[in-house]
């Protein structure tokens, strides 16, 4: 289904056999045919990506279920408008973001040899309002300057990026290179939890491996704001418990939303913090 948004996944339902009385002709009202449904589920299937936990994701036995309920339902006479209706209990189903919907008559009762006859039919739940967040990066190990690159071209829902910082390492061990540091903004429907989830997976495909606590990393993302909610849970703490302390992340949000670090940008955090230059994307349209 083209317009999917940025960040989602998509669930693959194929070959659903049922019996339904659907076709326009008069004889078809009362006779069951067999008919064959594919689904395609657009979801939100970040946070599931990355922690393999059942809840997290959509649960297809309820999309079925809601595909059967409309074959096995009152007549309509047109496979369109079959198709049509099952995309529409399908999208009743929590965490279904966008559904493509295909449904195939078996042996149609028609003068020729043929198998199926069949009709695709798309919809997309509307994003009522998009959320406000924000999100650092940091990287000290190898080619810093890639790492960030691969980091926010694997965000999704990416709005803009502030210019690019060096500072020394805060904590950990010693002897570690400095870090150069970015704030991205984003415009998003995604949760919180689902964000976090695409956080962790750009920073598995930068290596980051998690040993020394404040140790080097090829890529550190933290998920800073996310609208004016507040999380609390034990992955994810929101607004960042650490960020109003840290020069490294103030100081390229007020690139950004200078108007979240009034009155914190005082001197002393300031300190330290050294411009390094800038990283130019093409940056998505949401």
């Amino acid at each position: 289904m083209g317009g999917a948004p940025s960040g989602y996944g998509l669930v693959q339902l194929r070959g659903l056999r049922l019996l339904g009385a659907h076709g326009a002709l008069p004889e078809e009202k009362d006779r069951p045919q067999p008919f064959e449904v594919d689904i395609d589920v657009h979801a939100d299937l970040a946070a599931a990506a990355a922690y393999d936990d059942l809840a997290r994701t959509v649960d297809y036995a309820k999309v079925l279920e809601a595909a059967q309920a409309v074959v096995e339902g009152p007549h309509v006479s047109l496979m369109e408008h079959l198709a049509s209706k099952i995309c529409d209990s399908v999208l009743e189903v929590a965490g279904v973001a966008g559904v493509e919907v295909s449904v195939r008559k078996l042996r149609p009762p028609v003068g020729f040899d043929l198998t199926s006859a069949g009709v695709r039919v798309s919809r997309q739940r509307p994003c009522a309002a998009r959320t406000r967040a924000f999100v650092s990066l940091g990287s000290n190990l190898g080619d810093r300057w890639a790492y960030l690159r691969s980091g926010l071209e694997h965000l999704p829902d990416l709005f803009a990026i502030s210019a690019v910082y060096e500072t020394e390492p805060v904590g950990g061990p010693p002897g570690q290179g400095p870090y150069l540091n970015l704030v991205a903004e984003l415009r998003t429907c995604l949760s919180p939890a689902s964000l976090l989830g695409a956080a962790r997976q750009a920073e598995e495909r930068a290596g980051r491996v998690r040993t020394v606590r404040w140790g080097p990393r090829t890529l550190d993302v933290d998920l800073l704001l996310y609208g004016d909610e507040q999380v609390r849970t034990p992955e994810l703490q929101v607004p960042h418990p650490r960020m109003w302390e840290r020069g490294f992340v103030l100081v390229p949000l007020g690139d950004l939303a200078p108007e979240l670090v009034a009155g914190k940008l005082t001197d002393e955090v300031r300190a330290g913090v050294r411009p390094a230059g800038a990283l130019v994307l093409g940056l998505r349209p949401w």
